[in-house]
């Protein structure tokens, strides 16, 4: 007998799982339409599992994951198959024409794969700057062409699946094919996005598949077909990704890019020679664990390992500013657990000295010099940590780090990212934590063969110079732009097991959700399903940021009285988080989007 099921049996299976009841979904029930509505699902269960466990943002995907192991694929497999029917169901958030950061863990080391898109060779440093020289509105740079960088998704996968892949690569890309050609139910939170977009209208192949006879976006429950992704997968999984980096797919990329009105630089040879890079990951202490995260161009690993390490600072130079002493309490006026005022200080503080250093010196690396051990050095962080006081220092100024670059002038500009996360981990102990996106919702709104276009680019900074200081993360041919994306592992110090698989989507925020599920899953005990409920709280070096509604009035009245400008705000993560627990393991999902965690 194969050791893997044949492709009629997978579709086979897929289909089974596209026409079941939402009863199907066992393991975690499905959200009723007007808890998504609200935005936030109460009263959800960690899902335990003794053998391998996925987690994505959507439960058809977590099911084609989940597909994958059981027919004994490795983690990589799962997410390949994940990321396919992704692409077809959370178009607005990631997909094949955009790009991602993979953690691996194959039981022995920790691998990076970075899959960020890269500029066009055609671009320069004056991208996004008016006739004048201002910057141009963040819309009049998003949609359409200018905006598109070479997509690297698909490369980072084939690396990784070269490695670690078990299941014949074909066979990775059914679950995707069956549901785009026999359709999904379109979601509550899928129809939500199209309608408050004012340019799918605007866009006549998006309007086309989103937009109803009426120019309505689709009815929640609608069956939503895409024929043009299923023969761009079919392509795909039987002719590998040079399918999608040559030929018809490539030369339509090119062609919907450089022929819109707001045209931008893709070429053919700019996704010829993309390659996805293998990179070292970065590692570094958390009281009993080892935290591992992505290194430039993402700023995610060094953010939050900076965070991290000036709370160690903090912590190490005061018990009473251990967080491990002050948990969430159970609040009357709020639902759910509430930090304590403490906590969202002294959290929102390290993060406000790990943001100022992450707006001066963190770009790619393979352009500008980033000192990476110096920003993560014990002693550099106890000295960061020394600024942190009672009260709210508001705003915190970047440090000095050993081998800093100080002619370089800060990025000012807020990343705005329509991302995704999902985690696994299969029966060999083998993990992996990536998050994948198109940038903004909906990415470009160019759309070619059943998929959109990102509009990373606009990750870049606008300005690519301030007072006469080039800004590190400024547009250049072939760079990558700043990310703030956050696949995260964690290992135990005493034995090197891993402990937990995690990440989320949310732009800038992301790293400030990474970092509270961190904080609930080790200084405070939470099940996976509570780290991810827990209300969002954090700082980007600008006020304090805490969700609307998931606060209550006492702890808003106490962090005023320290000095902290306080704004409640929309804060939707979508954490994916896989936890070690006795033998097997335990998965939670964030609240506040539609995904699941699934397991056997």
């Amino acid at each position: 007998m194969p050791r893997h099921p044949s492709l009629l049996n997978i579709l086979i299976t897929t289909l089974c799982l596209v026409t079941a009841s939402t009863a199907t979904w066992a393991d975690q029930p499905l959200p009723t339409p007007p808890e998504l509505a609200s935005g936030y699902r109460s009263g959800l269960q960690p899902v335990h599992a003794s053998r391998h466990m996925v987690a994505a943002a959507n439960p058809l995907a977590s099911e084609a994951g989940r597909a994958m192991l059981r027919a004994g694929g490795s983690a990589i497999d799962a997410a390949i198959a994940m990321q396919m029917v992704l692409t077809l169901v959370e178009p607005q958030s990631s997909g094949i024409g955009g790009g991602a950061f993979i953690l691996y863990w194959d039981g022995q080391r920790v691998q990076a794969f970075d899959g960020r898109e890269a500029a066009p060779a055609g671009v320069t440093e004056r991208l996004f700057l008016q006739a004048d020289g201002s910057p141009m509105p963040f819309r009049a740079a998003q949609i359409g062409g200018r905006s598109v960088g070479v997509p690297g998704v698909l490369r980072a996968l084939k690396l990784a699946h070269d490695q670690h892949g078990k299941l014949p690569w074909k066979d990775l890309f059914a679950p995707a094919i069956a549901l785009a050609r026999n359709g999904f139910a379109v979601s509550e939170r899928l129809h939500t996005l199209v309608a408050g977009d004012p340019f799918i209208a605007r866009s006549p192949a998006m309007a086309r598949y989103f937009l109803d006879d009426r120019g309505e976006p689709l009815a929640v429950g609608t069956i939503l077909r895409n024929p043009a992704l299923a023969q761009t997968f079919e392509r795909i999984a039987e002719q590998g990704v040079e399918a999608f980096y040559r030929g018809e797919i490539a030369e339509a990329m090119v062609a919907q890019v450089r022929h819109h009105a707001n045209a931008g630089q893709l070429s053919l040879e700019d996704l010829q020679r993309y390659q996805a890079k293998e990179r070292e990951p970065v590692c570094g202490p958390y009281k009993a664990w080892t935290i591992c995260g992505m290194p430039p161009p993402s700023s995610g690993g060094v953010t939050v390992l900076q965070t991290l390490g000036i709370l160690d600072a903090l912590q190490q130079a005061s018990a009473q500013r251990d967080l491990a002493l002050q948990p969430p309490r159970q609040v009357p006026s709020v639902a759910g657990l509430e930090p304590t005022p403490q906590a969202v200080h002294l959290m929102a503080e390290a993060e406000r000295l790990a943001y100022a250093d992450r707006a001066r010196y963190l770009a790619d690396s393979d352009y500008v010099p980033v000192p990476v051990k110096s920003l993560l050095d014990p002693a550099y962080l106890a000295e960061r940590a020394r600024q942190v006081g009672e009260y709210s220092m508001k705003h915190a100024r970047p440090g000095t780090p050993q081998g800093a670059n100080l002619a370089l002038a800060p990025d000012r500009s807020p990343l705005r990212i329509s991302t995704s996360h999902l985690s696994a981990v299969d029966d060999r102990g083998q993990a992996l934590a990536m998050t994948t996106s198109v940038e903004s919702a909906f990415g470009s709104h160019l759309m070619v063969g059943g998929f959109l276009l990102n509009n990373h680019l606009t990750d870049f900074s606008f300005l690519p110079a301030e007072n006469g200081k080039p800004v590190a993360n400024r547009v250049q041919p072939g760079k990558r732009p700043l990310s703030a994306m956050a696949p995260t592992m964690v290992f135990s110090r005493a034995s090197g097991e891993l402990v937990a698989s995690l990440g989320s989507p949310g732009g800038s925020q992301i790293i400030g959700y990474v970092n509270k599920a961190l904080i609930g899953l080790l200084d405070w005990h939470l099940d996976p399903q509570q780290a991810a409920g827990l209300p969002n709280f954090g700082s980007r070096n600008a006020g304090t940021e805490v969700e609307a509604g998931l606060f209550s009035p006492a702890l808003i009245r106490q962090l005023a009285a320290w000095g902290h400008e306080v704004t409640p705000m929309t804060m939707t993560s979508g954490l994916q988080i896989i936890q070690r627990s006795g033998q097997g393991w335990a998965g939670g999902a964030d609240p506040r989007r539609e995904g699941v965690a699934l397991g056997d």
